[in-house]
């Protein structure tokens, strides 16, 4: 990995976004004892809702490779990771993503999201998953957005529906959560459409 690179995506400012009460930007090297403690203190609030964590998941190497993995994405056009920031005092709150980027007829990504746990529910989640559906649209130039939440998962669904998504469908056995492949409600967005 470059550090250049990811230099590079620190300070242009198509990755930096803004949305009420939030500041978004790619993650970097500085943010790892941050992002760290802010994970490990909401393990427990987290792991129901995502895949099993590495073993190495809260080092320093993990973090690494995770970033990464983030350069290599937007590298190829294939995604984008922002981590969320309150504006009031650059807080980390959690973090953003628009994966599995489709280009040619599909012209569509995926929406991902978490926050920590004393940060959950205070609006900062939502407000950055709008400002990432404005940078979707322009300048990314996607169509749709698609995004999808366990069933149980209200405070998820309740979000996505905020932010002007449809629910779609129900896919059985969906994504492997916490071990298990788990049923999924699917939610989708077309960028044209008021929401």
């Amino acid at each position: 990995m470059s550090m250049a690179l990811l230099d590079w995506t620190r300070t242009d400012p198509m990755y930096r976004l803004t949305g009420a009460g939030v500041v978004l930007r790619p993650p970097q090297a500085s943010d790892f004892l941050e992002w760290r403690d802010l994970r490990a203190a909401s393990r427990a609030f987290l792991q129901p809702w995502e895949p099993v964590w590495p073993a190495d998941d809260l080092t320093r190497t993990g973090f690494r490779r995770r970033l990464a993995a983030y350069q290599r994405d937007i590298d190829l056009g294939l995604g984008y990771a922002f981590f969320v920031f309150r504006a009031a005092d650059n807080a980390l709150t959690g973090g953003v993503t628009l994966s599995n980027v489709r280009r040619g007829i599909a012209q569509t990504a995926s929406l991902g999201y978490w926050a920590g746990q004393t940060h959950a529910r205070q609006g900062h989640t939502l407000a950055a998953a709008r400002a990432v559906i404005a940078f979707a649209r322009e300048p990314l130039g996607l169509h749709r957005i698609e995004a999808a939440c366990l069933p149980s998962n209200q405070a998820s669904a309740a979000l996505l529906l905020k932010a002007g998504f449809t629910e779609e469908g129900y896919a059985r056995a969906y994504l492997k959560i916490n071990g298990e492949w788990r049923d999924h409600r699917l939610f989708g967005r077309i960028l044209g459409e008021a929401g």
